[in-house]
């Protein structure tokens, strides 16, 4: 399982000259190596929908239109890398998942109220505006900066407020505050793998970063758009960097697949402690 930094995978150079140098056949789809990805998209997704405590056949079709738009990007980096020469195959599929992306996108759009397809434009724009960045990074060979790499997880926890739009017809703060929870946990990923490939083993980033993604939380839980169990949950973040702190050596020198089962298993308990957040108190 690969990291979950998108387009910064744990995979060497040569590893992933290895991956593309074989052409294969137009006809065959492209699947992202990103792994963790998956996660990051399944797991938002599914908080957005336990928010609105119902799922609505329009909250499956919003499923598949996030898992295109993602897959869809795959196919285009690997072309913008590969520049010199047009890759029919990427080209191809790239074309398919945008085109099934947007066909759904553009449904739903239609078909819901006049003042519900505001907020879902902005979510459009976002995802749109997310991907044209990262794009341009990869043409300049910075996708691997911090700052490409939070606004990638960003867009990709975009899928909280659009299955909450897509599902009630509205935008509501929770929805805000949940995709802001979404993001600062996933993000803090990006400084936990930093952390174990950096020579130096640093641990003022990841420190500074935690910090102030703390304080983000405690705003949002003060203004109401987190609820105080859904705050907590980004408890589980804490805990996963002060463990990687307390081992550092084993995480500097374990198995990816035992960083990837860390990774996994702190983003279910993310998405217990956050689901259960939005449920009713009755239940």
């Amino acid at each position: 399982m690969s990291s979950f930094i998108t387009n910064s995978s744990i995979e060497s150079p040569s590893e992933q000259i290895r991956h593309t140098s074989k052409p294969k056949a137009w006809y065959r789809p492209t699947i992202s190596p990103e792994h963790g990805v998956y996660v990051v998209l399944l797991v938002s997704f599914l908080t957005g929908a336990a928010a609105t405590q119902h799922w609505h056949w329009k909250t499956t079709i919003a499923l598949i239109c996030a898992f295109c738009g993602f897959q869809a990007e795959h196919p285009l980096v690997l072309q913008i890398k590969q520049r010199k020469s047009l890759k029919p195959r990427f080209l191809i599929w790239g074309g398919v998942y945008t085109g099934i992306a947007v066909t759904i996108a553009l449904f739903l759009y239609l078909t819901l109220d006049i003042d519900a397809r505001t907020p879902l434009l902005w979510i459009y724009l976002g995802a749109i505006v997310a991907f044209a960045m990262d794009a341009i990074s990869v043409f300049y060979r910075e996708q691997k900066s911090i700052l490409n790499e939070v606004i990638t997880f960003a867009a990709v926890c975009l899928s909280t407020p659009f299955a909450y739009v897509v599902t009630t017809g509205t935008l509501s703060t929770a929805a805000v505050g949940l995709w802001i929870l979404n993001t600062l946990f996933f993000s803090s990923t990006i400084f936990a793998v930093k952390f174990r490939k950096s020579k130096t083993h640093s641990v003022a980033p990841g420190v500074t970063y935690h910090t102030i993604a703390s304080l983000i939380i405690m705003i949002f839980w003060y203004l109401s758009w987190l609820t105080p169990i859904a705050a907590l949950a980004f408890g589980i973040a804490l805990l996963k960097f002060g463990f990687i702190l307390w081992q550092q050596e084993w995480y500097c020198s374990t198995k990816i697949q035992h960083i990837a089962m860390l990774e996994t298993l702190s983003s279910l308990g993310f998405l217990v402690i956050a689901a259960l957040s939005v449920l009713p108190v009755h239940l």
